[in-house]
């Protein structure tokens, strides 16, 4: 086959979604050319329709999530500093916190840091180096007195293998402590049901499946958990206090909200509830069925992860044996089209526990948008690269 430079094949959805739906791109519109106003600061008719976007945007996000009180969710920027909100907001001095360690560096990093100071104790337990799993038990022989919070991805941004959340927050739970889910790559992607799960804190980005603009996304917080506000400012209730409100979601957001992104955040999110989860899953099932089925079938391609496209999201790393990684991504780029995220993707510690570490590996991330056809279209690409390697040996 010819390279198809002209052609865009976007498996880069992982890092950020692309394309966006249309009522999305509408809906950003319509707050620039229609609504305009600042949310909560004003009672003219503009601030109330800017106030009624973020609302909207947080009655969408807390049906997807079966959240009843949609005030248990505060917006921020992205999952990093929501999770940077949970934990800076509930440890204290002498506690001992258990993660992964296929952990990304938006957890990593600031446990690490709360390490550092010696404010903290941790404990990364060790995945399975095939499959990503991390085994309940193990988080349970990790237990100590001190132990005050359990935090985990719900999918690794790396091999897309989900872990069992339930399982994990039971054992959190038997011990007092809270579960903090980072739900950046499954939030839009994979049915998540916070009552049902028994999720603490939720930590999702806007950007990735829920299809919304970057500079969006959020944390659910469950009633009766007391978190320190990571930034403090005006929040357009209670001015006459010098002092942050103490309530949710306010006193998470501090500053004018990003309006014009939570604006397009609503109307992906409302896109994904008007499709249903279900049908968003199993169109995704059919990509990784179909991807692993044909890579399964290329010499010297090996994908990472579970092997069963239940156990797993539409993140698929592979690596082809005698070709670097970076150069399986220019060739794809500017052979075929096809965008894609090559290296260690912000997760060494994940690619540590895969023996990918340091040269990573190359990043399929599928979305709602993309196509079987696509996917036929990577593995003869993959196909001619392998061919064209073996040739110049």
């Amino acid at each position: 086959m010819a390279p198809e430079a002209q052609r865009i094949v976007y498996f880069d959805n992982a890092a950020t979604s692309w394309p966006k739906p249309p009522q999305v791109r509408e809906a950003i519109i319509g707050y620039l050319e229609q609504v305009g106003g600042s949310p909560g600061r004003s009672g003219h008719r503009m601030s109330i329709a800017a106030s009624r976007l973020v609302g909207d945007a947080r009655d969408a996000v807390a049906h997807l999530f079966n959240v009843d009180d949609p005030s248990r969710i505060a917006f921020t920027k992205n999952s990093t500093e929501a999770l940077n909100i949970a934990l800076l907001g509930w440890l204290e001095s002498g506690d001992h916190v258990i993660t992964s360690s296929i952990e990304h560096n938006s957890v990593m990093r600031p446990l690490r840091f709360l390490e550092q100071q010696g404010i903290i104790e941790l404990t990364v337990v060790s995945c399975s180096p095939t499959t990503g799993y991390l085994d309940p038990d193990d988080v349970r022989d990790a237990l100590r007195p001190n132990t005050r919070l359990v935090v985990v991805l719900h999918a690794s941004n790396v091999i897309g293998n989900l872990l069992p959340l339930r399982e994990i927050g039971a054992v959190a739970h038997s011990a007092g402590a809270p579960l903090l889910v980072d739900a950046s790559q499954t939030a839009g992607a994979y049915p998540i049901d916070v009552q049902a799960l028994e999720i603490d804190m939720l930590a999702f980005t806007g950007h990735k499946s829920l299809l919304g603009p970057t500079g969006t996304g959020g944390l659910y917080v469950r009633e009766g958990l007391d978190l320190r506000p990571l930034a403090r400012g005006g929040t357009g209730s209670r001015s006459e206090l010098e002092y942050m409100p103490d309530f949710m979601p306010d006193k998470f957001e501090a500053g004018t909200l990003n309006v014009i992104g939570l604006a397009g955040l609503g109307a992906g999110v409302q896109f994904l509830l008007d499709l249903g989860m279900a049908q968003v899953r199993q169109h995704e099932r059919a990509l990784i069925s179909r991807f692993l089925v044909g890579a399964a079938r290329l010499p010297g391609v090996k994908v990472y992860g579970p092997a069963d496209p239940d156990e797993r999201i539409g993140v698929l790393s592979f690596n082809i044996q005698g070709v670097s990684t970076s150069k399986i991504g220019l060739i794809l780029d500017q052979g075929f089209g096809i965008m894609t995220r090559i290296g260690l993707h912000c997760a060494p510690a994940a690619h540590r526990t895969l023996g990918t570490y340091p040269d990573g590996t190359v990043r399929f991330g599928f979305s709602y948008f993309n196509t079987l056809d696509e996917v036929d279209y990577a593995l003869v690409a993959l196909a001619e690269i392998i061919e064209e390697e073996e040739h110049g040996r």
